[in-house]
C-alpha cells in the first residue's frame, strides 16, 4: 500500500500547542491495518472532534485505518513550556519500547512520535487507553482552508458517515 506524503510543512500554520498539522504519512513500526474498518479507505466522514482548530465539521476522506490501542496522554513538552493535558491521540505503536501489552490509566510511558513540538522523547501519563479503529485522514480546515494531509489519529467514534 503507498502512503500519500504531504509535499512542505506548513509551519505558518500550527495550532494546539505547535501540532503539527501534516505528516509524511510514515507510520509507527508494527502497527496494523485494520481487517475491517467501519470507514474504508478513500471513503469520506465528517469529522466531529476538535483536537486542533478547524478539525470539527470537516470532511476528512480516509487513507489510512489501524486497529491498535490509542491513548489521551499529558506530558511536559521537551522543548520547555507549560504542560499539555489530555492529548488525543497517540497509538500503542507511538510509545518508546512499548512491547504487545496494552498500557493502563496512570502508566508513565515516553513518547516515540513527534505528532507536536517537544512531544518525542517526553515522558507522559496515559490518561486513558481503548482498543479502537483509528484513522489517517486528510482534510481542509474548516477556519483556515488550508489542506492538511495525513493527520493522526482520529478514532471511529469522531468520525460520522456523510449521508
Amino acid at each position: 500500500m503507498t502512503w500519500r506524503g504531504c509535499s512542505t510543512m506548513n509551519n505558518n500554520h500550527m495550532h494546539h500547542h505547535h501540532m503539527h498539522h501534516s505528516s509524511s504519512g510514515e507510520l509507527p513500526n508494527g502497527i496494523k491495518e485494520a481487517l475491517n474498518p467501519k470507514f474504508k479507505i478513500g471513503s469520506t466522514a465528517t469529522m466531529k472532534t476538535d483536537h486542533m482548530e478547524g478539525m470539527n465539521g470537516a470532511k476528512a476522506t480516509i487513507v489510512g485505518a489501524f486497529d491498535t490501542t490509542v491513548y489521551i496522554i499529558s506530558y511536559t513538552p521537551t522543548t520547555g513550556g507549560e504542560k499539555v493535558s489530555k492529548h488525543k491521540w497517540i497509538v500503542h505503536e507511538e510509545i518508546k519500547d512499548a512491547g504487545t501489552r496494552p498500557y493502563q490509566s496512570g502508566n508513565e510511558v515516553v513518547v516515540d512520535t513527534d505528532h507536536m513540538e517537544g512531544m518525542l522523547g517526553a515522558k507522559a501519563v496515559i490518561d486513558s487507553a481503548e482498543q479502537s479503529t483509528v484513522y489517517m485522514v486528510d482534510f481542509i480546515s474548516t477556519t483556515d482552508g488550508e489542506q492538511v494531509k495525513n493527520h493522526k489519529w482520529v478514532t471511529e467514534g469522531e468520525l460520522q458517515k456523510i449521508l
